[in-house]
């Protein structure tokens, strides 16, 4: 609350100053600070008692409440919280052995601000990399880094502002970024600052105005996916050593990135199914092995010394990327408009249209709620329609009983 807010409430008659008894709890704090204390206090609000102070010499105002406590051992004793003017608990005391003045002035004692060393963006960027190694997108994250740290280079950290990165996000719009590569630049920023301010790199004052910027609207209504005719075309387009990495992503919804790195200790094919114990959204997924995936498996050479499914046959590293072969086998199959990512797409949209509920299909993707999942369900509309016809057929046999019960008893 404002000052002229309380100031208001005082004269209207809604906030008493020294002590009074709230009657109708829900009420009178919903009027003072909306939600922000009523969850934090179970306690009968008649039996709450409420000073109010106003600190001429800090210009600062508090409510301190007293409440009754019963404690475990049945004894009873009062609880003292204080209260700033936007209705943050500022302190918590189980029993009172002083008096609202003495916490007062323990409140009003001035804080010794810890003195920051004024760092640069570049500084931040070298030590966010070094951290940033741990994440599993580190290999995208990378490239980020480096343009964020090139392009403010120099600037101090103390000088960074809300304008300042949206002036940034046009820049980059200018120059032909989507809105969700712009996104994904400020969502870095935005993680640098967080964790500089931990480090104690900058004030939390800047992180706040950073945390302002909004992202851009994104269109993630692309969904391409191919027929079976066209999944059958692909595969048979393919290069030997690509030919099984389709069959997975068209067959488990993999990621590239998770086929390309998959590895035979993963693979159970007694039980029948694929770990990913590292994942995009840093949860555990299991993946089922149909047949067709089973026998592709089976199908190849597993060599002992080399942990990865797929890699190259000189160096035994995995792929790194599959793009070039991927693109001439599309060029093949005479596919156009289609990249890697599709096939994931492909995948889901065959499941929904088999029958597959929407919570399973977002189980095996591996997508954290639904809302990436809604964009498949539109490609069942014939399951709408059978959903509604099998109503139909229940009420038309409930009728139909009801009508038959009408004979008989007239006839009787």
């Amino acid at each position: 609350l404002s000052r002229a807010k309380i100031n208001g409430q005082l004269n209207s008659g809604k906030l008493a100053l020294g002590d009074f008894f709230l009657r109708d709890s829900a009420y009178h704090l919903a009027s003072i600070w909306g939600n922000h204390i009523i969850g934090g206090f179970n306690i009968p609000f008649s039996m709450t008692n409420i000073k109010f102070f106003q600190n001429l010499q800090s210009d600062k105002t508090y409510f301190c409440i007293t409440r009754p406590i019963t404690h475990d051992s049945g004894n009873s004793s009062l609880a003292l919280f204080i209260i700033d003017e936007n209705g943050h608990v500022l302190e918590e005391y189980g029993k009172i052995s002083f008096t609202f003045k003495t916490a007062i002035k323990t409140l009003d004692k001035p804080t010794v601000q810890k003195k920051i060393k004024k760092y640069i963006f570049s500084e931040l960027a070298e030590k966010y990399m070094g951290w940033a190694k741990r994440q599993e997108a580190f290999k995208q994250k990378k490239n980020v880094i480096k343009h964020l740290s090139t392009r403010f280079d120099n600037y101090p950290l103390m000088s960074f502002s809300t304008m300042m990165l949206e002036e940034y996000q046009t820049e980059r719009l200018e120059k032909g970024n989507k809105n969700a590569t712009v996104n994904r630049y400020i969502s870095t920023i935005k993680h640098m600052f967080t964790k500089a301010v931990d480090w104690e790199m900058v004030s939390e004052d800047i992180l706040r105005k950073i945390r302002k910027v909004k992202q851009l609207a994104e269109n993630n209504r692309r969904l391409r996916y191919l027929t079976k005719d066209e999944c059958q075309e692909l595969i048979n387009s393919c290069e030997p050593h690509l030919k099984p990495i389709v069959i997975v992503a068209i067959n488990t919804g993999m990621r590239k990135s998770e086929i390309l790195n998959l590895k035979w200790d993963q693979v159970d094919l007694k039980h029948g199914f694929i770990l990913l114990d590292k994942t995009k959204n840093g949860e555990r997924r299991e993946i089922p092995i149909n047949n067709t995936l089973r026998q592709t498996l089976q199908s190849l050479m597993r060599r002992l010394d080399i942990p990865f499914v797929f890699h190259g046959p000189a160096t035994g590293r995995p792929y790194k990327e599959v793009k070039t072969s991927f693109g001439t086998a599309l060029r093949r199959a005479k596919i156009h408009d289609f990249r890697f990512h599709d096939l994931r797409h492909t995948f889901a949209s065959h499941m929904v249209m088999a029958g597959v509920d929407i919570t399973t299909v977002k189980e095996l993707l591996g997508h954290k709620d639904l809302t990436m999942t809604l964009r498949y369900t539109h490609l069942a509309p014939s399951h709408k329609v059978k959903a509604v016809e099998l109503l139909d057929e229940k009420l038309q046999n409930k009728i139909m009983t009801v009508k038959k019960s009408q004979v008989f008893h007239e006839s009787q």
